[in-house]
This record gives C-alpha cells, sequence and structure tokens, in this order.
C-alpha cells in the first residue's frame, strides 16, 4: 500500500503539528528540528511527511504531489489551490487586516497603493469593496511601507498588533482569520478516502 503523502512547512507550524500527529499515535523518530533532511516515514511506513516552503504546501497537494497539506490560511488563499479544506487546527491564530498610520483614516474614493506580501488576497479584498488599488509587492517588514511613503496602507498578517503599534500603525480593517489547517487532494480523497478520513478523525480526537 503506498503511504499517504503530507506536505509541512517547517518551524513553529510543523513542531504544533508533529506534536499533535505523535498525540495520535504517529511517530517519526527519525526527525528532529535542526536535521535538513526533507523526508520523513513514520514508524510502520504509512506516513511519508515532506517538507517545503509553506507557500508551496497548498501546490504540493494541488498537483498530487502530496495527499494533504498541513498549513496557514493565508498560504492557501494566496496560491488559490484547488483542493479541499477539510479541518481547522486551531493553530497559530492570527488575522489578516489592513493597516496604516495611527493619524489618518481609510480612504475610499482614490486609487491607493498597497504593500503586502499577499497581492491575491489584498486585490481580492478590495475587489468586494469596489476599491481601485495598487499593489507593491514585499517579502518583509512590511510595516515600513507607510512610514517611507512606499504606500498608503499594508495588508498583513497581525498576531499580537505589537510590531504595529511600536511603528504607529494601527488596524483599519478586519479581513479573515488565519489559523493552521487541514487541505486535500481532491484526487486522493476519492482514492485514499479511508486512509484520509482515519487521519482527520485521529487528528478531531487529539484536538478535543
Amino acid at each position: 500500500m503506498q503511504p499517504i503523502t503530507i506536505a509541512l512547512a517547517k518551524g513553529r507550524p510543523a513542531k504544533s503539528t508533529i506534536a499533535l500527529l505523535e498525540k495520535t499515535g504517529i511517530h517519526f523518530n527519525d526527525f528532529h528540528e535542526k536535521s535538513r533532511k526533507l523526508v520523513f516515514y513514520n514508524d510502520d511506513q504509512t506516513i511519508k511527511l515532506i517538507f517545503v516552503k509553506a507557500i508551496d504546501v497548498p501546490t504540493y497537494v494541488d498537483k498530487g504531489a502530496a495527499d494533504i497539506g498541513i498549513v496557514g490560511k493565508d498560504n492557501i488563499l494566496e496560491s488559490q489551490a484547488d483542493v479541499y479544506e477539510l479541518l481547522d487546527l486551531g493553530l497559530g491564530k492570527c488575522r489578516f487586516a489592513v493597516a496604516g498610520k495611527e493619524d489618518q483614516q481609510l480612504k475610499q474614493s482614490q486609487q491607493l497603493t498597497i504593500a503586502t506580501k499577499y497581492p491575491i488576497i489584498a486585490k481580492r479584498h478590495f475587489d468586494k469593496k469596489g476599491q481601485s488599488i495598487e499593489v507593491v509587492k514585499l517579502n518583509g517588514s512590511v510595516e515600513l511601507a507607510p512610514l517611507i511613503g512606499l504606500a498608503d496602507y499594508i495588508v498583513d498578517i497581525v498576531e499580537t498588533g505589537n510590531t504595529l503599534k511600536e511603528n504607529g500603525l494601527t488596524v483599519f480593517e478586519e479581513i479573515e482569520n488565519i489559523s493552521t489547517r487541514l487541505i486535500v487532494n481532491k484526487a486522493s480523497f476519492a482514492t485514499k478516502s479511508a486512509e484520509v478520513q482515519q487521519l482527520i478523525n485521529q487528528l478531531k480526537s487529539a484536538l478535543e
């Protein structure tokens, strides 16, 4: 029998996910945080764990390179992958928000410049409002953009809001709640339905 392949991103979410899998009795004995290996198997070789970049997890699942992916909702939305989202693991809770300088209001009439790591999510949000925007794609330190005049506002993930506050920024609109989700390849859900459902049930029990 072919093992179920789970795509996972390294880092804090991976550590939490592996701890959750271990609660269900699924162990990866050769896994440790400092390992450079990208592929791990559980004790009885029924589950294969592959590590990829977080933003790529939905693509691996969409294209069938992985049966299951465990990744943040932010990456699922930005990738626009055609997958089933079947379980909210409730890990890494935060939210997408529009933020800007504390001394200005959110403008509605003119075209806005939005700095973000998530151009698709930003555009979709402002399209719904009928607001025209120009997106400046940044890969880090998004909070800097309004401070130096690179953008009017930012769209970013907010957890505590401390980084925004320290940089004189505030949240104007909340877009969507984010947490770690389990996604499944549509073909795998049909061909490996029993195995996939069993794993989901195990995770649900571990979360209770």
